[in-house]
């Protein structure tokens, strides 16, 4: 195992033991050794030198054949590609062929839309005067504005005045939004009056998710 004086790295470790063999043999009396203690040393040396220079160039030469490799097999996917295409455009080809050769089978067979299954929530904005802004984002990804995977938008529900609706049967329906938010302007008449919205998920079959919790606000006049 190297010590610690011993450079990890091959080529600070080639260039210490020139200089550490160098010395000892050309100081071997000064340093009180004999001739004898450094054959091992000499015969450790004369392996290491030659396998260190071979080591180098076969590295050297897998670096080069590696990037030879990378190149050509670049090249050959090119090729494969562009004869794919064409083979994916040919009437002359039929899936079971596509299959045989592991290329792409497209699938023709669309998979059915479901009604929604999580529900909007809803925020009012009530800063400007006789004007409500309804927003809306999915309960399961309340931080993002995006619309659940199938959905064309959110039908939204209101009713001015008191009580507030539990459900659908005494409101009016507004639109369906495919955006957030939505606007609704009021009526001076409407000035200062309660008003409550309730939305749900409708995809693109048109088919309606659950009803939104009830949001309530003010009409500012």
């Amino acid at each position: 195992m190297a010590g610690g004086y011993i450079p990890q790295a091959d080529s600070e470790f080639d260039t210490f033991q020139i200089n550490f063999a160098d010395y000892v043999n050309a100081n071997m009396a000064g340093l009180g050794l004999g001739l004898g203690e450094l054959d091992a040393l000499n015969a450790a040396r004369t392996a290491w030198e030659a396998s260190y220079p071979a080591h180098v160039t076969a590295q050297a030469a897998a670096q080069a054949a590696r990037q030879t490799k990378q190149t050509d097999r670049e090249t050959y996917e090119t090729e494969i590609r562009n004869l794919v295409n064409i083979l994916q455009a040919s009437p002359d080809v039929d899936d079971t062929e596509r299959q045989a050769m592991g290329i792409t089978v497209r699938d023709t067979t669309r998979t059915p839309v479901a009604a929604p299954t999580s529900r909007p929530v809803l925020q009012s904005d009530t800063s400007q005067r006789l004007r409500v802004g309804v927003s809306f984002v999915d309960e399961l990804t309340p931080t993002s504005r995006a619309k659940p995977d199938g959905v064309m938008g959110c039908e939204i529900y209101m009713k001015i005045g008191d009580p507030a609706p539990t459900d659908l049967d005494d409101m009016v329906f507004v639109t369906l939004d495919t955006r957030t938010p939505h606007t609704i302007d009021f009526d001076g008449a409407d000035a200062n009056k309660p008003v409550h919205f309730i939305g749900r998920w409708v995809s693109t079959r048109s088919e309606p998710g659950p009803i939104s919790e009830t949001v309530s606000a003010t009409v500012v006049g």
